[in-house]
């Protein structure tokens, strides 16, 4: 479970005197119990699951790619490092990304099992995406994919 592997390497990490790593690791944790307790107002009270794990790790990468962004255009290299550090602490805990054309076979074979014909039934194909490939896709890249083939 990707949360014992985080506490794993919290200690790992502590021991080894990492603060870089340390730094994120809380980070990764803070945002998790943060979730679980905006879940428990929706009556869940065992906390986000796997899913929504890999879920929050990829939106969090997409933040910092973000925020390397404004740091290029301000010229701020130290920042810049800093984040991509995070980002390799964060990703470490996701599973292989998809490149583009294994996205394009998933994303084909899935728009195949839900019968989508048109840009109408794009929710429920992301829907069967993020079920089977919850974190081995951006899906924001996929989204883009998807209206393409339903729209040709």
């Amino acid at each position: 479970m990707i949360r014992d592997e985080i506490k794993k390497q919290l200690v790992e990490a502590m021991k080894s005197q990492n603060k870089d790593k340390v730094a994120t690791l809380r980070l990764i944790n803070s945002a998790i119990k943060d979730r679980d307790i905006a879940d428990r107002s929706k009556g869940n009270y065992d906390g986000i699951d796997e899913a929504g794990v890999l879920s929050l790790l990829q939106s969090m990468i997409k933040q910092r790619r973000e925020s390397i962004e404004i740091y290029k255009k301000g010229n701020r290299e130290d920042l810049v490092a800093h984040e991509q550090g995070e980002i390799d602490v964060i990703q470490s805990f996701l599973p292989k990304q998809m490149d583009a054309e294994e996205m394009k076979q998933a994303i084909q074979q899935v728009i195949a099992q839900t019968g989508a014909t048109s840009i109408k039934d794009m929710g429920k194909v992301m829907g069967a995406l993020r079920g089977q490939y919850a974190g081995q896709m951006d899906f924001g890249v996929a989204s883009g994919i998807i209206k393409q083939m339903l729209a040709g």
